[in-house]
């Protein structure tokens, strides 16, 4: 098996065929409506909030409502319908899950994605979750995870996922691999790649994405979208708590199976961090949109599926020249 992650990949040039970088096309197909972007805010407390969610619904981009706060998400449901938006919210799989799907069946609120969001996507308890979801709402488009290999990806997709998130532990506040010896860190491309050849459904590369660069090799390795924390983290919009350090602003950002999330140190596989302050979060998603532009371009093409079929080097951690 062949591992490397994104730092060991560069991708290949191809015969540029556009006269400029802003011919080239960024938007992504998923779940049945085009979004400008191939990207997702993770679905965490210190990155997306219900203001967030409604502005990115209205500019054509996607997103997905965190779950820790339970009671709110039917009322959520509601109010991005009655404002003729797409209603994108996240489960688990505890009991009470399963009521709350069933009250949206009854109530005819039926979401455009449902996400189950565990650690450990490829289990039993996520598979029962899928098939009652499938049962209540079968118009929802159902993303699960999170799971690293190409065996979860086919259980999550035979029970009747239709996407699968991956990624196990990869992500800047996830601290699995430390804490447990599992996970995908250190190999979150390749984990992608056999993953994404197994699939019959979209992949959402989720964590590890550290830089524009990364969501094209994401791309290329077989993902339709990439979810995405730190970077989406410590934006005038993001939910995170301000805080000052020696004259310099920072926003709070935390793992979703952190001590700050579960409100105590209980099997904890996150962290906490300070995010410097970025301003509005439409100048990193224009920056983002310029950057995949210009690895279209590279790729010799106009649209997101030239990235598909690049040729590429694995260089080991070796892409920044000792930068």
């Amino acid at each position: 098996m062949e591992v490397f992650d994104y730092n060991d990949i560069q991708l290949i040039p191809n015969k540029c065929i556009v006269n400029s970088r802003s011919e080239c096309d960024t938007t992504v197909e998923f779940g049945g409506r085009q979004f400008k972007l191939p990207v997702v805010p993770a679905n965490m407390q210190t990155v997306i909030n219900e203001d967030l969610a409604v502005s990115l619904a209205q500019n054509g981009y996607f997103y997905v409502m965190h779950r820790f706060q339970p009671e709110a998400r039917h009322d959520f449901v509601k109010r991005m319908h009655d404002q003729d938006l797409f209603a994108s919210i996240s489960v688990g799989v505890k009991p009470g899950e399963y009521d709350f799907i069933a009250s949206l069946a009854a109530d005819q609120l039926e979401p455009e994605y449902i996400t189950i969001d565990i650690a450990h996507g490829y289990s039993d308890s996520v598979i029962k979750m899928i098939k009652y979801i499938k049962e209540q709402l079968p118009n929802s488009f159902v993303i699960a995870g999170n799971v690293g290999t190409p065996e979860g990806v086919r259980a999550l997709e035979n029970a009747g996922a239709d996407a699968t998130k991956v990624g196990v532990g990869p992500g800047k506040a996830c601290i699995t691999k430390v804490k447990t010896g599992f996970g995908t860190g250190g190999w979150q491309l390749a984990a992608i790649r056999y993953c994404a050849k197994a699939a019959q459904k979209p992949i959402v590369a989720d964590g590890g994405i550290r830089t524009d660069g990364d969501i094209a090799k994401s791309i290329r390795f077989g993902a339709t979208m990439c979810m995405i924390g730190s970077m989406f983290a410590g934006h005038l919009e993001s939910p995170g708590k301000e805080v000052e350090e020696d004259g310099h602003k920072y926003k709070e950002y935390f793992g979703s199976a952190s001590e700050y999330q579960k409100g105590a140190y209980h099997n904890v596989e996150g962290k906490k961090l300070l995010v410097p302050y970025k301003g509005s979060i439409y100048d990193t998603l224009q920056e983002m949109k310029e950057d995949l532009q210009s690895s279209i371009s590279y790729a010799g093409g106009r649209d997101l599926k030239a990235l598909r079929t690049v040729d590429y080097v694995i260089v080991k951690d070796t892409i920044y020249n000792g930068d």
